[in-house]
């Protein structure tokens, strides 16, 4: 029988880093469902959709087939046949990603790919509403937030790494936008199920956040199947 985690939070909690390790740690598949909807966006950026429009959104979305596959432990992102892990993290990508991922049929073109796969193996996916919608009854449900400033230093590191120029308060507003737009959306909007466990990364380090979410996991799935068993 297949185990499901599901980690949700806003932009720039480290959803995805954090899920990786977890997932490495568990020797299960990770499943970036922000990378599929950043492909999705991606696809429509390169179309020229005018991201103020939901019925030319849902008309183009079709023509994306979004699909995952690994290759020597790493997850690779296809969209029409071509890796796109390369143009997944930039703020274009991303911004029109938080517009497109309300969309209903966006939305309904991915959600079927992403149960399936929580079906057929043990999986950790992270996102906005996997708790909520997607994998509604996962095993255990993390909502991994931090505060907007905390996260927007984080981006900023991230960017001043690349060599990017990049300002720290418009880093900020943007992420604080997007908070906006992610919890106000009709569908799905972002918020911590009922069931989940708030997990704050602000003053934490990745380690300790990975150790305590392994921590979570063994109480809910390992523990509770060792009681199960004795008491069969």
């Amino acid at each position: 029988m297949s185990y499901n985690i599901a980690i949700d939070g806003p932009a720039g909690a480290g959803k995805s880093t954090i899920a990786k390790k977890v997932a490495k740690e568990l020797s299960c598949v990770y499943v970036d469902t922000g990378a599929m909807y950043r492909a999705m966006a991606l696809y429509l950026l390169r179309c020229k959709v005018d991201r103020e429009n939901p019925a030319l959104i849902g008309d183009a979305c079709q023509g994306a087939e979004i699909s995952i596959e690994y290759k020597n432990g790493e997850q690779i992102v296809l969209l029409n046949g071509e890796n796109v892990n390369a143009f997944l993290r930039t703020e274009e990508v991303g911004n029109m990603a938080s517009v497109s991922s309300a969309n209903p049929k966006v939305r309904e073109k991915l959600l079927d790919l992403q149960r399936k796969l929580a079906a057929s193996m043990n999986v950790v996916m992270d996102g906005r509403d996997i708790g909520t919608t997607i994998l509604p009854d996962a095993d255990v449900k993390i909502y991994l937030t931090a505060s907007s400033i905390t996260r927007a230093k984080r981006r900023y590191l991230e960017l001043q790494e690349k060599g990017e120029k990049c300002n720290l308060d418009e880093i900020r507003r943007d992420i604080e936008e997007r908070d906006m737009r992610d919890m106000s959306r009709e569908i799905s909007p972002l918020k911590q199920a009922e069931d989940a466990v708030l997990v704050d990364s602000s003053e934490m380090t990745i380690e300790e956040v990975v150790k305590s979410i392994l921590q979570i996991f063994r109480e809910k799935v390992i523990l509770s199947d060792e009681v199960g068993k004795n008491e069969g």
